[in-house]
């Protein structure tokens, strides 16, 4: 039973920092996709950073240079390192995991989920 479980979220005033982890059962997520999704109230989920099969991390626009995304498979644990927190990163934010696909950047293309942690800035 694949089982996503997110934790880390709180407040934190603009400029500060949070660590959100995602602690994963169920499978060997050393070989999946692996991703960070943000979704803000009246908006749509979006991705946030990723991991792909290569192990390559990537980062939207908007987090790149303050983001950090990284992954311990000794505890099967996803990390996002956030800095320089700003208003506009406000949001739930939810770790996903792909097994099928070498890279995945869309919503869709995740099937396993966690039920979010919220950061408030």
């Amino acid at each position: 039973h694949v089982q996503l479980v997110e934790s880390g979220g709180g407040s934190v005033q603009a400029g500060g920092s949070l660590t959100l982890s995602c602690t994963a059962s169920g499978a060997d997520y050393s070989d999946y996709c692996m991703a960070w999704f943000r979704q803000a109230p009246g908006k749509e989920r979006e991705g946030v950073a990723l991991i792909d099969r290569s192990r390559t991390a990537s980062y939207a626009d908007s987090v790149a240079g303050r983001f950090t995304i990284s992954q311990d498979n000794t505890k099967n644990t996803l990390y996002l390192q956030m800095n320089s927190l700003k208003p506009e990163d406000t949001a739930m934010y939810y770790c996903a995991a792909e097994e099928g696909r070498t890279i995945a950047t869309m919503e869709y293309e995740y099937t396993y989920w966690g039920q979010g942690t919220q950061v408030t800035v």
